[in-house]
């Protein structure tokens, strides 16, 4: 519910301050006094797009605060938790407008956009008057009312879910359709290439090993003749020979040289037993030098294979094995993807059917309540003087989607046999006016909280018509607040707040102003819609009956 609106140099308001109330409240006053430039500034601080010269002649910015009342369950709670802005039990909004048009906006002061505004503007105001097309006058929204009045949120939600599931499959089956259509396309590479890894079968580590032996056997080529001299040289012609013969002479004469050779000849058995060693580890590095040229070859061979593959597939050498095991999982994957994909689509044949089994459903309980709301809206142009024209729900089929498969417009025929067709195309202004009443009045239920706002709705109807006007605004007013800007006595009557809009010439500068009216003043403004400029004691009369009416 709007509490409060202030609004500083706009237009041709200096300053103004309103409280607002629940239940019906009422804006009268003559043509041109201001009315519209209320409905102006509520727009700015909401965010709406409008005008672009709302500043005031002379003044370096426009400001325009409004307050809400915003209990908890509002949806305005919603939108200010996704904008991470701060929340209470009221919301204040505030926008400036500088003279050279720049536009800065605050909520619960804390800065945001004018997006944040329109989006809060959607759960707090609904305006209706002959030029909206915000609100019933747009066709986009008219399925949505008609799920609001036929209460449709569970048959919605199980649409919306078997749509969920549907989407889901479908994107499954088309990703793994793509991928088999992928892999066919290099499924001969694959089988080629599984081919090759598997008959070469290369291991991990295998290049080094193959490597280091390859060096082993091309050195020893170099080596192995002067590690055979060497092992020569080292032997019982050799080294070893001469050293035994040495021992043999100087043992001979050990006795007689006064234990002078004692030690000579003990280190001479110790290079013996050293001697021995070197030869025993000569021999065995002759053995290992000795090798098969055909092992060679066979050598160079599996490592120039394995290193071919490798750059071949632009991976290591050791890695060769784990490609081959992806590409094995490829091809697997091949062979089951038929299998795999004839059972998703199996699946998704199944959600499709499961969708449009709920979509059927919702329609039924749409086409019911189309039917209901129909009746409901002709039932509420009568008293309107509009009992010949017809009101009819149109449901079309519309392309599947997660709000089913339904299309649905508000139409109109202003008479019996006449063509129908939408709202704003076949309505004249005052029955524009009418069918928006009537069809509001049978949607009282959607506004979750909104302030309803109608502007000028009564234009083009008088008497009785006019006065049924103001009782279906007054009986919408009921638990909540609505806003009527009008000239009809009748509807002003009918209001339980009633404001008197009027503007007056201060140091030659045209100002607009807004005063509360209390019961006698109510009694003057309503007679003066009634009679016009002069106001009579019978015009004063017709507004006590209206009034008491």
């Amino acid at each position: 519910m709007l509490l409060a609106l202030e609004i500083r140099d706009l237009l041709i308001i200096d300053h103004l301050e309103l409280s607002f109330q629940p239940g019906l409240n009422v804006l009268t006053g003559e043509t041109g006094a201001g009315k519209s430039i209320l409905l102006d500034s509520l727009g700015f601080v909401l965010g709406w797009r409008g005008r672009a010269d709302l500043v005031r002649q002379g003044a370096a910015q426009g400001e325009v605060t409004a307050e809400f009342d915003l209990p908890a369950d509002h949806p305005a709670h919603l939108v200010l938790e996704e904008a991470g802005l701060p929340q209470a039990d009221t919301l204040l909004l505030r926008r400036v407008n500088t003279a050279e048009g720049r536009k800065t906006a605050w909520v619960n002061d804390r800065r945001c956009s004018g997006e944040v505004l329109r989006q809060l503007s959607e759960t707090l105001i609904e305006l209706h008057g002959q030029h909206d097309d915000r609100g019933l006058l747009d066709p986009k929204g008219h399925r949505i009312l008609l799920d609001s009045f036929a209460e449709t949120q569970a048959e919605l939600e199980a649409v919306k879910a078997a749509w969920r599931a549907q989407s889901a499959l479908r994107r499954e089956v088309e990703r793994t359709r793509d991928a088999l259509e992928a892999i066919r396309t290099e499924e001969e590479f694959l089988r080629h290439a599984v081919a090759e890894l598997d008959k070469l079968s290369p291991e991990p580590g295998e290049d080094a090993a193959l490597d280091a032996r390859r060096r082993q056997m091309q050195a020893a080529e170099k080596i192995r003749d002067d590690v055979a001299r060497a092992l020569e040289l080292l032997g019982g012609q050799a080294a070893e020979g001469a050293m035994s013969e040495a021992v043999r002479w100087l043992d001979g004469v050990s006795d007689q040289a006064d234990d002078m050779l004692t030690e000579p000849l003990e280190a001479l058995n110790r290079a013996q037993i050293e001697l021995g060693e070197a030869q025993d580890g000569v021999a065995r590095c002759l053995d290992a030098l000795e090798f098969n040229p055909a092992e060679l070859e066979a050598t160079e061979e599996r490592l120039f294979a394995i290193r071919a593959l490798a750059r071949k597939h632009d991976v290591l050498a050791d890695d060769l094995a784990g490609l081959a095991d992806r590409l094995r999982e490829r091809l697997a994957s091949l062979d089951a993807g038929d299998a795999n994909l004839a059972q998703l689509e199996a699946d998704l044949k199944a959600a499709g059917a499961e969708f449009e089994a709920a979509a059927a459903v919702l329609s039924a309980k749409r086409r019911t309540a189309a039917e209901r709301l129909d009746q409901a809206v002709m039932k509420e142009l009568a008293p309107l003087k509009m009992e010949r024209a017809v009101f009819c729900t149109e449901i079309t089929d519309a392309e599947p989607g997660p709000e089913g498969t339904d299309q649905v417009a508000f139409t109109v025929a202003t008479n019996p046999g006449a063509p129908s067709g939408p709202l704003n195309k076949i309505a004249s202004g005052g029955e524009l006016s009418r069918f928006l009443l009537a069809l509001k009045v049978c949607l009282r239920g959607d506004e979750r909280g909104k302030t309803l706002i109608f502007d000028e709705i009564d234009r083009g109807v008088g008497g009785a018509t006019a006065d049924a006007v103001g009782r279906r605004l007054a009986a919408l007013s009921n638990g909540g607040q609505v806003l009527v800007v009008t000239h009809s006595p009748q509807v002003a009557a009918r209001g339980a707040h009633h404001w008197r809009v009027q503007k007056a010439v201060v140091n030659e500068i045209t100002l607009s102003s807004v005063v509360p009216l209390d019961l006698a003043e109510r009694v003057d403004e309503i007679a003066r819609m009634v009679s016009g400029d002069t106001i009579t004691e019978e015009a004063r009369a017709a507004a006590r009956s209206l009034l008491d009416g």
